[in-house]
């Protein structure tokens, strides 16, 4: 361990603890301390070799060598209270009372000791702070001139005659000043290295922090150009930084978010607070993959660098905030998807009430006739008449059952198709028959094209006609008397294509979008004119999806709507399908069309 070591550690155990933590602050204090300390020291020592060599000293060197002993003092005053500014104070106090003790009693402003006085505020320039500097200036100043005045008017002793020893005693003066001023400026040296050390350690640091932070350290100018920007964001935008510099980044943000992007730099710029915008920025694929650009979503923060500047520079902090974006539009979809549900749920209970209510209302009524036909004084052929009136509203009532569920089987995965081939041209006819005179009754012409030669497909023969069934079944129902309903198939490469065009009352272009949603009723459901719950499409859409085949809506107000739907020919389920499905009957149930016919078949004989 050397000396200056153990010196270093001794004035180290002497600091406040308030400098113990900052080194700068540490050097301070240790500067201003170790020369006070050693001088009072050398002071010390020197004493009792002036009294040998002097003899009896005067009461003015005796109180000349206890005031050498003060800056022991000052070193305990800062020492106890780590006031570094009021020692300063008291240490220029100190000096100058000195040099004014000595000069006023060796010749006032010709004295030796007055050139000392310039020494208070090259000292004082040690604190770095302005007030001590300028307190410790003009009370050289003072002192200055209060010695030239009392020299003035002859109120300080006669100075030495003796001019030899004048010459010695000025000589030393300028000298001891010289030295001590030489030692002061190494000090402001010392603490002036120690300073800059400690910059480029906290640059380091910065630079460090910078380096290894995922997050984008960026500084722009007020126009958002990019002046430096942390290598972080190489592995944010898959590019160098080098091309971010300038108005490299300003490039990558997506078009539509450039004015935010530019807004909040420039309000950045011009105010004192933090700002932050979110906006996306385009990454560049990786290495070794094909993948084209995407875009990421970016949060920044900015504040102005530099708080008075009219032209401030703005560092900024930018954080990927891809997967937050991602569950906040998850979240949407769902709370959009809740809603959805509970606006189903209200159209749902809107459709019910309504569908289920008149066909109730009619077997009550006509039920209750029959069971007072003595009072009612029914015949035979009013019997049947209201009988089939009750089955009409029975049947209704079990197609809207049967809809219901049918649906909640498909949304829930528990319906199974069973593929097996059969013709499609003879399940097509079919479904046209049954239908045949509903359209007749309604006055629509209903005209079939399907070509003789149509191939057998696979698939499930009971599902394709529940198709046929509900999209000519809607047809004739939205198409006005005098209209024609025209169902087509053909065959273009492996796919079987049904098509079901009316030329009815079309659907509004903001409610295609919503076709085949459960419920959903295109218009309002309480001026709808034709009754239905809605649920035809959703089945028909629902069972294409299991063929794996396509739906496609087209229509046009006033002018009718064709619905065309894809079906491979040869279908075959795979194994997500089957997982999805489990053991449940097909929704189409041919007995109850059957019935259906043979009702109609009855009713046209009556």
């Amino acid at each position: 361990m050397t000396v200056l070591s153990i010196i270093r550690d001794c004035l180290d155990a002497l600091l406040h603890p308030s400098a113990r933590y900052d080194a700068l602050t540490r050097a301070r204090h240790r500067a201003f301390m170790a020369p006070r300390l050693l001088g009072s020291l050398v002071a010390l020592a020197a004493f009792p070799v002036y009294l040998a060599m002097r003899g009896a000293p005067t009461a003015l060197e005796v109180a000349a060598f206890a005031w050498l002993i003060a800056p022991i003092l000052l070193s305990w005053f800062l020492s106890r209270t780590g006031r570094y500014e009021g020692a300063h104070i008291l240490s220029a106090l100190a000096l100058a009372g000195l040099v004014m003790m000595v000069a006023a009693t060796t010749g006032g402003i010709e004295s030796f000791a007055a050139v000392w006085l310039i020494v208070v505020p090259l000292e004082a320039a040690l604190s770095a702070s302005r007030r001590v500097v300028v307190f410790a200036s003009a009370l050289a100043l003072s002192c200055a001139a209060l010695l030239i005045a009392l020299g003035h008017f002859h109120l300080l002793p006669m100075a030495e005659p003796n001019a030899a020893l004048r010459g010695v005693l000025m000589g030393a003066g300028v000298a001891s000043a010289t030295l001590y001023a030489a030692g002061l400026a190494v000090s402001a040296e010392s603490l002036a290295r120690t300073s800059v050390s400690l910059l480029y350690v906290e640059e380091d640091r910065y630079r460090l922090l910078a380096r290894n932070m995922s997050d984008v350290i960026s500084r722009h100018n007020r126009n958002g150009a990019v002046e430096f920007i942390s290598p972080a964001a190489e592995a944010m935008l898959g590019t160098p930084g080098a091309r971010l510099t300038g108005h490299g980044l300003f490039d990558r943000v997506h078009v539509a978010d450039r004015p935010a992007y530019l807004t909040a730099l420039s309000d950045a710029a011009s105010g004192s607070e933090q700002r932050s915008v979110e906006f996306r920025l385009r990454r560049d694929a990786a290495r070794g993959q094909n993948g084209s650009a995407d875009f990421i979503w970016v949060e920044m923060r900015c504040r102005p660098l530099e708080q008075a500047s009219p032209e401030a520079e703005v560092v900024a902090v930018m954080r990927d905030v891809t997967d937050r974006k991602i569950q906040e539009q998850a979240l949407e979809m769902a709370r959009t998807a809740a809603e959805q549900a509970d606006a189903s749920k209200t159209r749902f209970l809107a459709t019910m009430s309504h569908e289920l209510r008149t066909p109730l209302n009619a077997i009550i009524g006509f039920s209750e006739m029959i069971v007072h036909e003595e009072a009612m004084m029914l015949d035979a052929a009013r019997r049947r008449e209201y009988a089939q009136l009750i089955n009409d509203s029975g049947q209704h009532l079990l197609s809207v059952v049967n809809g219901i569920l049918d649906m909640s089987k498909m949304e829930t995965g528990n319906f199974e198709i069973s593929p097996e081939p059969f013709a499609p041209r003879a399940a097509l006819l079919h479904c046209c028959n049954l239908l045949a005179l509903k359209a007749r009754d309604n006055g629509v012409d209903l005209i079939t094209r399907a070509a003789e030669d149509l191939p057998v497909m696979n698939g499930d023969p009971r599902a394709f006609k529940q198709i046929a069934l509900n999209l000519i079944t809607n047809a004739i129902k939205f198409t006005e008397r005098g209209g024609s309903v025209t169902v087509s198939a053909t065959v273009e490469g492996s796919r079987l294509m049904l098509s079901v065009t009316d030329t009815g009352v079309g659907i509004a272009a903001e409610d295609l979008a919503r076709i085949g949603d459960p419920f959903f009723q295109a218009g309002k459901t309480y001026q709808r004119k034709h009754e239905g719950t809605g649920l035809g499409l959703s089945i028909v859409k629902g069972l294409v999806g299991l063929h794996n085949g396509e739906m496609n809506v087209q229509s046009t107000v006033g002018e009718g709507t064709t619905v065309a739907v894809t079906l491979p020919l040869d279908f075959a389920p795979s194994l997500t399908t089957s997982n999805n499905v489990a053991t449940l009957k097909p929704a189409l149930r041919p007995e109850s069309q059957d019935e259906v016919h043979q009702v109609k078949k009855r009713a046209q004989a009556y």
